[in-house]
């Protein structure tokens, strides 16, 4: 506390506005001696945000905006350049994360996000049962990547994860089984889901080149039609899709299988769970579906990270990461692509908290 300054400096701050009008405060910007360094610092206003040309509600009033708006509709609303608007936007989402805390997840769900092509990946990591992400980084998809994220999340936090969601991934397996022995590996039904529906997708092909004629005018053009569940198709998508299943019998029967399949994640216990898929399994006899049984033998192999998610200690909400995806696809194709990935991991970590 200084009773006395050194100088002081007048400095018009912009606040937030008064409907179409501006609002700017002028206020006197003092510098004092510092008793304990005996240096000359500036005091800080603590109304003020860290670009000290602008208060902090204003700069509040800016994220909010940015969390529905692209930066250049915001910064021709404010009458600001778009790099300031950035700037101001960076600073509400950092405090968002500062309010936010430092995580203890007891589940985590990790996946990866392509930022373009060529195979370049980051990793994210969630807590499931928060429904926030936590953590975006590393260099690729790989093992030394994701021991990143235990390193930065410290031994307690990572000797109090219980469940780890992924895809069926090696490196991630390896990595979590590394650095939390005691988490339960379950992978993502949405991923296992994905694999069945390529192996449709091929069974489709198989068909399409195997017939001729009317037989193939049939499956010509469908593959979405085929891969989509039903209750998301239109009404002549539900037509044309009866018409294809009644037209060709071998893709009625995958078709069938494919969305029999899902029945898999209802079950209470893995005795039940198992004796679903060996049924499942025993319906492939005799159908001539080769991709099929390659996913059936795929499930064999990962059978002990599909069936944890039968016990009950580990029901988390396993479209919580499938969501998250579609949610950083439109934040990307908001903005036409983002090269900032400091600005990315911002807007990720961000995405699912509370407005401030």
């Amino acid at each position: 506390m200084h009773r006395s300054s050194y100088d002081s400096k007048m400095r018009r701050v912009r606040d937030l506005s008064c409907g179409d009008t501006r609002i700017y405060l002028e206020v006197a910007v003092r510098r004092v001696s510092c008793r304990r360094c005996g240096k000359v610092k500036r005091e800080r206003l603590e109304w003020l945000a860290d670009n000290p040309f602008y208060t902090k509600r204003f700069v509040f009033f800016v994220g909010r905006r940015c969390r529905a708006m692209s930066i250049k509709d915001v910064a021709k609303d404010v009458h600001l350049d778009w790099h300031t608007v950035k700037e101001l936007e960076q600073q509400y989402m950092a405090e968002q994360l500062r309010r936010t805390g430092v995580p203890a997840p007891k589940a985590i769900g990790i996946d990866e996000i392509s930022l373009r092509k060529g195979h370049t990946y980051r990793i994210v990591v969630s807590d499931l049962e928060r429904r926030r992400p936590i953590w975006f980084g590393g260099q690729d998809r790989s093992e030394e990547s994701l021991d990143v994220f235990y390193k930065w999340l410290g031994d307690k936090q990572c000797a109090g994860i219980r469940l780890a969601v992924m895809d069926m991934w090696k490196a991630f397996e390896k990595s979590t089984r590394k650095n939390a022995p005691q988490a339960a590996i379950l992978y993502d039904k949405f991923h296992v889901m994905r694999h069945l529906g390529d192996a449709l997708d091929t069974v489709r092909k198989l068909e399409y080149g195997r017939l001729a004629g009317k037989d193939r005018s049939y499956i010509k053009g469908q593959k979405y039609t085929l891969l989509s569940n039903r209750e998301n198709l239109t009404l002549d998508g539900r037509r044309a899709l009866k018409k294809l299943l009644g037209a060709n019998k071998r893709l009625n029967t995958a078709y069938l299988l494919k969305e029999t399949f899902g029945q898999l994640w209802s079950y209470q216990t893995e005795g039940w769970a198992r004796r679903f898929f060996d049924h499942w399994q025993e319906s492939l006899r005799w159908q001539r579906l080769r991709p099929y049984e390659k996913f059936a033998e795929m499930i064999e192999r990962h059978w002990d990270g599909i069936a944890a998610y039968s016990r009950p200690e580990n029901k988390v909400s396993l479209g919580f990461v499938e969501g998250l995806n579609n949610k950083i696809r439109v934040i990307q194709r908001r903005a036409y692509g983002l090269r900032d990935e400091e600005y990315l991991r911002l807007k990720i970590l961000t995405c699912m908290l509370k407005e401030i």
